[in-house]
């Protein structure tokens, strides 16, 4: 029995020690959660005089709401972890009582033992009724091993106790952080509620002025239309100019590669026509060469044929001698002959690389000169995913597509964007490198197109601009100042197009 009770004491002991991670663990995101409010707090406390009945205010609102069930939900998990160590810490003080019984009930024991024996009064007859010094010195040791262990027995009961009363304090803290937590967590509570209710109360605001508030935003979802109409046509002709370019680059391109070709030509004849006396030249050399080892190759056969014969009919050593000997040096200028035409092919074939290489190299020349293949791509697509959001801080209120609006569910929203809801003076960023397309006026705000090759990055409700057309940006150049939308929040309206279609910028922007 006190095995599986020590075995479950165990258990609880190493998932405490895991307990105790997590809770730091909970303890921090709660930190970070609790700055993420005070940040929405300090947006809503400047955009509330502003103007509340708008869908930034009440997504800000939302959001808080949202965090602190986070915080709730989080204190909630920490408040269990301390009742699991206020439990484990009392199991602890209950075994540890048990052992200091053990202890104590076995201490006693041993008192009672030297009691009645009077071993501790009697040391002395007792070491002096021993028969030999051998005894008497073993009695000795005795002695001093039995006080030794008396003492190690007291100073267990004594560690003991202590071990009680440390378990007995971090039990009463655990308690004490407990009941900090439960009154931390009613705050939580009433705070939610608040929240709740203020909530509520924008709800009730927003159905009070519906009928002005929808009136409002049809009359916003007519100018996007009309923006969206206009934005159409600036890419469309920017399209139309590309392309109108591009096939005039295309026939430029083709009558540069034309005269580039003749000139490549006439230059390729004319290094022809310096190299031709040169390639003769070598010719000759190469064949006259290829005459004089063929000759030479056919004496050196026919004078190791006469050598064989005169060795075949034993004619006298000098004629033997004088044969070898012409054999040999019919070899050698066999030899240096092979060597010759072999120099003279290679010297041949260095003429007729180095006369190619300058044709090459004229032509390359020549192509250049005339600018044929310079054109350049853009790589827009190739960084989908990680383009930068155009503005340093911001949340999203409106999604790209078709979307029902948050409060009035019998409207519903199409965009071609996303809108970003910003702090007033924020001021919008180029995503990526281009060029500034157009700068429009559209329905009082300003409106900035960039082009990234196929590519549109568009800009809309801006107060005010910081580029001007066919400037050159990067990621990074401020584009302009965000203005206030039709309910007064500062709002971006940023789309990006591949082409004459729109599509979601959330799949393209890290954010």
């Amino acid at each position: 029995m006190i095995k599986k009770l020590s075995f479950f004491i165990s258990i609880i002991l190493f998932g405490s020690v895991f307990g105790q991670k997590d809770k730091e663990v909970l303890q921090k995101q709660n930190a970070d959660l609790k700055k993420q409010i005070s940040s929405i707090n300090a947006s809503l406390n400047q955009t509330k005089q502003e103007s509340k009945l708008s869908i930034s205010y009440l997504n800000a609102v939302n959001q808080k709401i949202t965090l602190r069930e986070k915080v709730y939900t989080n204190t909630q998990k920490e408040k269990r972890f301390i009742e699991d160590d206020i439990y484990k810490r009392q199991l602890e003080i209950n075994k540890n009582n048990r052992e200091l019984e053990v202890l104590r009930k076995n201490y006693a024991e041993i008192l009672v033992k030297a009691y009645k024996t009077k071993g501790v009064q009697n040391k002395v007859t007792f070491i002096l009724s021993s028969k030999n010094i051998g005894e008497a010195l073993s009695r000795v040791e005795y002695l001093k091993r039995y006080s030794e262990y008396q003492d190690k027995k007291a100073a267990e009961i004594t560690n003991k106790a202590t071990e009680i009363k440390r378990n007995i304090a971090l039990k009463k803290k655990s308690m004490s952080e407990k009941d900090n937590l439960l009154i931390a967590q009613k705050k939580d509570l009433a705070t939610i509620e608040i929240e709740r209710k203020q909530k509520q109360d924008l709800l009730n605001e927003f159905k009070k002025n519906e009928a002005r508030l929808t009136a409002e935003l049809r009359q916003k979802q007519a100018q996007s239309k009309d923006l969206e109409r206009q934005i159409r046509n600036i890419i469309a002709e920017e399209i139309r100019l590309a392309k109108a370019k591009e096939e005039a680059e295309r026939k430029a391109e083709a009558e540069r590669k034309r005269l580039a070709d003749i000139a490549a030509k006439k230059e390729k004849e004319r290094i022809e026509a310096e190299n031709k006396a040169r390639l003769a030249a070598a010719e000759a050399e190469r064949k006259r060469a290829e005459a004089e080892s063929k000759k030479a190759a056919e004496l050196a056969a026919k004078r190791i044929e006469e050598e064989r014969k005169l060795a075949e009919s034993n004619k006298t050593a000098e004629r033997k001698a004088a044969a070898e000997k012409a054999t040999r040096d019919a070899a050698e200028r066999a030899k240096a002959a092979s060597e010759k035409l072999a120099a003279a092919k290679a010297n041949e074939d260095a003429i007729n690389k180095r006369n190619e290489d300058a044709k090459d190299e004229a032509e390359k020349k020549v192509m250049k000169s005339y600018g044929v293949g310079s054109t350049v791509g853009s790589n827009f697509a190739d960084n989908k995913g990680r383009i930068a959001f155009p503005v340093e801080r911001g949340s999203v209120t409106h999604r790209f597509g078709r979307q029902p609006h948050p409060v009035f569910k019998n409207i519903v929203e199409e965009n071609i964007g996303i809108k970003i809801a910003v702090a007033k003076g924020t001021k919008a960023r180029c995503v990526f490198p281009g060029v500034v397309s157009s700068i429009q006026s559209i329905n009082g705000s300003r409106t900035v197109v960039v082009k990234h090759g196929n590519y549109f990055t568009v800009y809309s409700n801006l107060a005010s601009t910081l580029v001007k057309a066919n400037q050159q940006v990067s990621a990074g150049t401020l584009i302009g100042e965000v203005g206030s939308d039709f309910d007064e929040s500062i709002t971006l309206d940023f789309q990006i197009w591949k082409g004459e279609d729109p599509i979601d910028p959330l799949g393209w922007v890290s954010y």
